[in-house]
């Protein structure tokens, strides 16, 4: 017995640690010491009212504030303390949290703050919205956080990548010999012997074999990637060049990427690096889709075996009826077109449901892929599966 109430004296006690770190200074529930006194002294400056760091703005005073002290060596210290007390799926969150309530975007542009954060996507987005009004020797510390993000990205998806699509271009062949019996296609053999069908044996004799076989070298399939950059996306836009240029280095394909928001910029030719690619977007701004398609329509000479794949909340500055237009002479002419709502892992976005739904009517679904996925979806559109049914199968599960 003595035991049984130790173990739920334990777990009572540490309930009331919890909710002590939630509810702040005012909770009476606990006493904190040591390492927890660290933790809530990090909670407390983010999330209970004080001053707002220097420079982001006045305080609310109907809203909570917070209080980083009043220097950016303090507001340094306290990234440190945050990234050493708790994990870092939390970190991001209370990073993510201080660009909002803190205006913490603006002392990123210091370069000592660089070395104090916790690398992310989210984080990279930010960096990449500031890059026009960063100082140049706040520059190279961005670019160092950016690379770190990409090469992490890059090891995580790059050979899944690789494999599937690879895979995927191979399966376009059909051979009437195939080597293997892993490379038959057996739906296709089935359809192609139904003549032969034996009611006695209830059984089929495949006379013809239909199999999957091997693509030569060279250039199969053109992939054209058009990415929206305005702020919302920003996620999107970092997993956008990653697969880029991830998809560029594979000599059986011709990738292009073009990122826009009311302009049009062709980034194809910093593929190779997508640290660049990055670099080279200007996040937030307006919207103009259709002049994106159109931009990509001109890149496309091989329409049959072309995929196009549209990166975008679809919320259009542009002619709307020119955009759908262009998307559905697109389809009549053999593209596999594909749009993304978001490319993240944080799924679809706000979006325009109205463009998406005229979209779907053209046979053209609209939905959020995260990079887990995506590897599959480029194989289905590289095979010229239906996409609806794909989504069906692989994004409801």
């Amino acid at each position: 017995m003595s035991a049984v109430a130790t173990t739920e004296g334990s777990a009572v006690s540490e309930r009331a640690r919890r909710w002590r770190l939630v509810l702040g200074r005012e909770s009476r529930c606990a006493t904190l010491s040591g390492t927890d006194q660290a933790m809530d002294s990090a909670l407390e400056a983010l999330y209970n009212r004080g001053d707002r760091v220097p420079g982001a703005g006045r305080p609310d005073p109907d809203e909570r504030g917070a209080d980083l002290s009043g220097s950016a060596p303090r507001v340094s210290r306290w990234l440190g303390d945050i990234r050493e007390y708790f994990p870092s799926s939390v970190v991001q969150v209370m990073q993510s949290d201080a660009m909002d309530r803190l205006g913490l975007h603006q002392l990123l542009l210091e370069p000592e703050m660089m070395a104090a954060v916790e690398p992310d996507v989210h984080l990279v987005g930010t960096l990449l919205s500031l890059n026009r009004v960063m100082p140049a020797e706040a520059r190279e510390s961005a670019r160092a956080v950016v690379r770190t993000v990409v090469d992490d990205l890059e090891r995580r998806v790059a050979q899944k990548t690789r494999s599937v699509v690879r895979g995927a271009i191979d399966r376009t062949a059909r051979t009437h010999r195939p080597r293997r019996v892993a490379d038959i296609d057996w739906n296709a053999t089935i359809r192609r012997n139904l003549a032969h069908y034996l009611p006695e044996h209830r059984t089929v004799v495949p006379q013809t074999l239909v199999g999957h076989g091997r693509r030569g070298r060279g250039v199969h399939k053109d992939v054209v990637l058009a990415v929206d950059q305005s702020g919302s996306m920003a996620s999107s836009v970092v997993y956008a060049s990653v697969f880029g240029a991830v998809l560029a280095s594979m000599s059986t394909l011709k990738t292009s990427l073009i990122v826009f928001d009311t302009a049009v910029v062709d980034l194809t030719d910093q593929l190779t690096d997508p640290v660049e690619v990055l670099f080279g977007t200007q996040l937030g701004g307006g919207t103009n889709i259709n002049r994106a398609i159109g931009y990509g329509q001109e890149l496309i000479d091989r329409p049959q075996d072309s995929i196009f794949v549209l990166v975008s909340d679809l919320y259009e500055g542009g002619v709307r009826e020119e955009m759908l237009r262009r998307v559905a002479a697109m389809r009549s002419a053999g593209v596999q077109v594909v749009v993304l709502l978001a490319l993240s892992d944080e799924g679809a976005p706000s979006y325009d449901r109205r463009n998406a739904a005229a979209l779907a009517e053209l046979g053209v679904p609209a939905f959020a892929c995260t990079p887990d996925a995506f590897p599959e979806l480029m194989a289905a559109a590289i095979q010229g599966q239906p996409l609806d049914a794909w989504v069906e199968k692989h994004l409801d599960e």
